[in-house]
Formats: structure tokens, sequence, C-alpha cells
């Protein structure tokens, strides 16, 4: 058959043909969808709307809220429309452009976590030079690092997948996911998008050391504040970002060394999509008092206007 034909479109994972169990899917995802835009969206107002937030660790956490926007509106929408519309079905572009967005919010979200924990590190063992040190020039240049680092990295990924030809068009998954994209070509899997996967991996368990090693570092020098209260600040500035790590690493790890199942699939990717955007803003809120704060300051003053 012809490579092309083929691959017009792909056909998506098929949630259940039980009519009764399409609806209870679709109220689940548009339930969790709205929590999530809900929640990251407050995160950004808030860090928007008061001067106080306009430091670097605010900054950031603005971008990871970004990020986790960005990251579950590329794969849900489309996951709600095809149970809505009882179709499986995504265009070969449709599906190049959400594995292009997932690689490219994905990676970025784990980058941020590390500059994050190089934030926290400066602050809690170096505070002294914590403003020379992460003024907002370096703030913006590691921000835009991230970005553009993750641009290029979906980019690559994203022409090394799509470059060989696919016998099926099968998804076991519920959008374009690099792994069950490589299961349907025709041809060994291309060498460069091996070697790829290879790097990248190596970044990423360089990456997850790294910010181990940090906390280890922000720990000891936590231990060592004489005060209480001090001590009760910096662990409510850091468990927060230790907790969204350990939560993005440990859902990636579950939902890429499962073994294959079509029902561990749908559960695996409810848990790395929708999780960490969901728990990242509970837990700042609850952990952090400027948070709180403002985030009660934002809500008084819409209910006075």
């Amino acid at each position: 058959m012809d490579n092309q034909s083929i691959t017009s479109d792909f056909m998506l994972f098929n949630f259940t043909e039980r009519e009764e169990l399409k609806m209870f899917y679709f109220f689940v995802f548009i339930v969790l969808y709205l929590a999530v835009l809900t929640g990251n969206l407050l995160i950004i107002s808030v860090i928007l709307c008061d001067h106080h937030l306009h430091n670097p660790m605010y900054f950031f956490l603005m971008n990871l809220a970004i990020q986790d926007l960005g990251a579950i509106s590329v794969i849900v929408p489309k996951s709600i429309a095809n149970i809505l519309m009882n179709t499986r079905h995504i265009s070969y572009f449709g599906c190049v452009c959400q594995v292009f967005f997932v690689v490219f919010f994905m990676s970025s979200d784990f980058w941020i976590l590390t500059v994050m924990a190089y934030d926290r590190y400066v602050a809690i063992c170096n505070p002294l030079h914590y403003e020379t040190i992460m003024n907002k020039q370096a703030s913006i240049c590691m921000i835009l690092a991230v970005w553009v680092s993750s641009l290029f990295n979906a980019l690559l990924h994203t022409c090394f997948t799509f470059a060989t030809p696919f016998c099926s068009n099968i998804i076991n998954q519920i959008f374009c996911e690099i792994p069950q994209l490589l299961k349907l070509t025709c041809m060994d899997l291309n060498k460069n998008e091996i070697k790829l996967i290879i790097v990248i991996c190596i970044l990423c368990l360089g990456c997850f050391f790294y910010i181990l090693t940090t906390y280890v570092s922000v720990f000891k020098a936590v231990l060592k504040i004489p005060s209480k209260e001090g001590r009760k600040k910096a662990f409510s500035t850091c468990l927060p970002h230790l907790f969204v790590a350990s939560i993005f690493l440990l859902s990636s790890f579950i939902a890429y060394m499962k073994p294959p199942s079509s029902v561990q699939d749908l559960a695996t990717t409810v848990l790395y999509c929708f999780i960490p955007p969901l728990l990242n803003p509970l837990i700042y809120s609850m952990r952090n008092k400027e948070i709180r704060f403002a985030l009660s300051k934002l809500l008084k003053m819409r209910n006075l206007s």
C-alpha cells in the first residue's frame, strides 16, 4: 500500500464502545481540565498582579504554570472533542503538531524545575549574593535558554520521528506520542532519533542528579539556620518545588517504564498528563504564605469590584 495513504491520518486510542462510559470519560476529562486551567491561571494572575511576587522564584513559577497549561491544552481538548464526536481520528499534520508541542512543553518542564532548584540553592546557600547572581537579566536569560533549548529539542524529535514511513496508523494512546509512533515505522528505528533519545535521557538523568544534590546542600544549609522561624520559611519555599519535581519525575517514570496494557496506558496517561499540572498550583498555594496572601488579596479585590 502507498505509505502516504496509510498515514494521511491516524487512529487514536479507543476509550470504549459503551456510550455511558464515554460520557463518564468526557466528564472526568472536562472536570480535570477545567481544574488545571483554573489553578494555573490563578497562579499566573497572582504573580502578574502582585508586585511583591516580582522576583526570580515566582517568575520561574509563573513559567512553570504557563508550561503546564500548554502541555495539557495540547493533549486534552482533542481527546474531549473525539469523545463528543465519537471519532478516533487525528490528521497527519495534527499529529505532527501534537508531537512537537508535547515534547516542547514536557522538556521545558524539566529544564524549568532544574533552574528553580538552582534558584533555591543560591537563595539558601549563598543569600548575600542572591540579588547579584539571580538578577532580572540573569533570570530572563535562564528562562530564554529553557524555552529555546526546548524548541530545538522538539524540532529535532519531530523531524526524526516523522522521517521514516509508517506501516500502520493505529496509535495505542490518546495523543500522538513518540514511543507509540516509533512502533508503527516500516523500517528500522531512525539512528538519529535513537541517538537523540539517548542524549536526552543522559541530560534528564544529569538534571535529576543535579536537583537531588542541590537539595541535599540546601537542606544541610537550612538545618544550620539558628532560628526556628528562619528554618520554617526556608522549608516553605523549598519543599513545594521538591514535591513538584518528584511528582513530575515519578509520573513520567511510571508512564514510560510500565508494561504494555490498554487499561494501564490510559491510567498512566491520565497520571502524567493531569496530576502534575493539577497538583502544582495546590502545592505552591498551600505551602507558600506569600502566594496564599496574594491570592486572597486578588480575590477580595475582584469581589469588591
